[in-house]
């Protein structure tokens, strides 16, 4: 029975966010094991929010930090070694640790295929599965069924004065509910209007009763000014925030909406209602995992597919009309238990 595990799936937040599930999994299964995480230097902060996995060693961007983490990994003698990433890079550090057994994803499912000559085993995925089902799918090379219950997703949310403030600035008490608006992207083609979000917003508040919080990353700030300004006085902006104080506000939230980017699978992870806006990306592979969620998309006339940049005129994700998202909402609001 193996008893030292690696998962390698460096980057992005999103993306980590729907590897979770693994970690949870063989920490269910294998609960005395060593679980160790490869990940990016960028994205360690959300790993320190999840108890199941023991230690994170972490990836520089040069070459000796990549050096440094295969000697690192190295050290461990893992039994397996997983490999959610399908890159070149995320293969090698994967056969760099010395693993027993290095799993990953066949040919036809790496975005690299050329990673495959670091793996000693794959597993098979069945065709148009999400995201989430095909990491899991990974879980059958140490005797797991992938399909056997519901993805958990461990993180531990600690209290968070940020979100004090959001609701300060909403002027609201600790448990009073709002709406939850991201429309930053590290794509330009992953962004809807900031004007539509700003007109959603007042929409929001006049036929539900809810306020709502505007979130925005690094150099996103003018895209929050601009939807609060479009708002009619029923948004505001949060604060800076960091990967927790995102995770305590979107807990808090009655709702959020927003584009494919971290924040949406944050949100999704600790089961806030979502509307997600989909365009140059497949929400079938993508998407919030919750049936009850919602996500509107335009993939299938999408001319730009997994692009960074439409290269229209007009993004495809334009198409979707603002009444289109408060129909959205309408339905994901009515999906809320009434205990909830």
């Amino acid at each position: 029975m193996p008893s030292n595990f690696l998962i390698v799936r460096l980057g992005s937040l999103g993306d980590i966010v729907h590897g979770l599930p693994v970690a949870a999994a063989l920490r269910a299964a294998f609960p005395s094991a060593r679980i160790d995480w490869l990940v990016d230097h960028r994205q360690r902060a959300i790993l320190d929010l999840v108890p199941v996995v023991d230690h994170r060693i972490v990836v520089g961007r040069s070459v000796g930090g990549f050096l440094e983490a295969a000697r690192a990994v190295r050290r461990q003698r893992y039994d397996v070694a997983l490999d959610l990433q399908g890159l070149l890079k995320s293969g090698a550090l994967a056969r760099a640790s010395g693993a027993g057994r290095v799993v990953g994803f066949p040919r036809r499912d790496l975005r690299e295929p050329l990673a495959r000559v670091f793996y000693s085993e794959t597993c098979p995925v069945p065709a148009g599965q999400h995201v989430i089902r095909k990491n899991l799918s990974l879980l059958r090379s140490v005797g797991l069924d992938p399909n056997v219950s519901e993805p958990a997703f461990p993180l531990d949310v600690p209290e968070s004065s940020v979100l004090e403030e959001v609701l300060r600035r909403l002027k609201l008490g600790r448990g009073d509910r709002f709406a939850l608006l991201n429309p930053g992207a590290a794509w330009p083609n992953k962004r809807w209007p900031p004007e539509r979000f700003g007109r959603v917003a007042a929409a929001i508040a006049e036929r539900h009763g809810l306020r709502s919080a505007v979130l925005s990353g690094p150099a996103e700030e003018p895209l929050a000014e601009a939807i609060v300004a479009a708002s009619a006085g029923t948004a505001v902006a949060t604060p800076r925030t960091t990967i927790a104080d995102v995770l305590a506000i979107a807990r808090a939230a009655r709702l959020m909406v927003s584009g494919d980017t971290g924040p949406l699978h944050l949100a999704a992870a600790v089961g806030t209602p979502a509307v997600a806006l989909f365009g140059p990306t497949d929400a079938a592979r993508n998407g919030p995992w919750s049936g009850r969620d919602i996500s509107l998309s335009k993939y299938d006339g999408c001319s730009c597919r997994y692009e960074r940049r439409c290269r229209l005129a007009q993004p495809c994700l334009f198409e979707i009309g603002e009444d289109e998202v408060l129909r959205a909402v309408e339905e994901r609001l009515a999906r809320i238990p009434a205990h909830a």
